[in-house]
């Protein structure tokens, strides 16, 4: 899975929703959150020349503020880790959870100054009274290929709606963590995999 394609699916969640303004981010709809801030993102991966040249620290800084607050991190862990999540120690899970996080943090990172001219087209959206988990679907477009499929998974919280999946092209992004993880898991046990993510995490592996 291309990073350009991860990053892609952050970017449209990385500011408030400004279009907006006198409702709280609670209140915003899914569809309308994920719409809301996409050109105004776009334009300022765009135009920021620290991005654009590169500077690690301005790209993960952003990442940090704009990015982690839309997704539920604990969640998405734990349908990467799927049964395995169930014989992790508390101390385990969390420490899994903040590898996870931290490891997606650097994917972004990287992916952000890969970003060139691509835009997102938005498909219909409906939603129930009452649901409390939605699919927004979305499409990248670029010059000279084919639109590739982005889609959302979010959840109804108390702050607002947070993604805790992510499909690009069809494929899930904690179904794709997820063989890795069980596959560590079996050969060297949660430690292993915690080790095997620091490992990643400390940039002696690529993501």
């Amino acid at each position: 899975m291309k990073l350009i394609y991860l990053l892609l699916a952050g970017l449209t969640l990385l500011l408030p929703a400004v279009a907006d303004a006198q409702k709280s981010s609670a209140d915003v709809a899914p569809d309308q959150l994920v719409k809301n801030v996409t050109n105004e993102v776009l334009e300022i991966i765009r135009t920021d020349k620290d991005i654009q040249s590169g500077n690690s620290k301005r790209v993960i800084d952003l990442v940090e503020a704009k990015v982690l607050p839309h997704f539920n991190f604990t969640h998405m862990t734990q349908l990467a880790m799927a049964r395995d999540w169930r014989v992790a120690t508390p101390a385990q899970q969390k420490t899994l959870t903040d590898e996870f996080r931290t490891l997606l943090v650097r994917t972004y990172s990287k992916a952000l100054t890969e970003y060139k001219n691509q835009t997102i087209e938005f498909k219909p959206f409906s939603m129930k009274a009452g649901e409390t988990e939605v699919k927004v679907r979305t499409q990248v477009i670029q010059s000279g290929a084919k639109p590739i499929p982005l889609d959302y998974f979010l959840e109804k919280q108390p702050q607002g709606w947070k993604v805790f999946d992510i499909e690009v092209g069809g494929i899930s992004l904690v179904t794709n963590y997820r063989e890795s993880f069980a596959g560590e898991v079996r050969k060297s046990g949660i430690d292993g995999l915690i080790g095997s993510l620091q490992t990643k995490n400390r940039g002696t592996e690529k993501p």
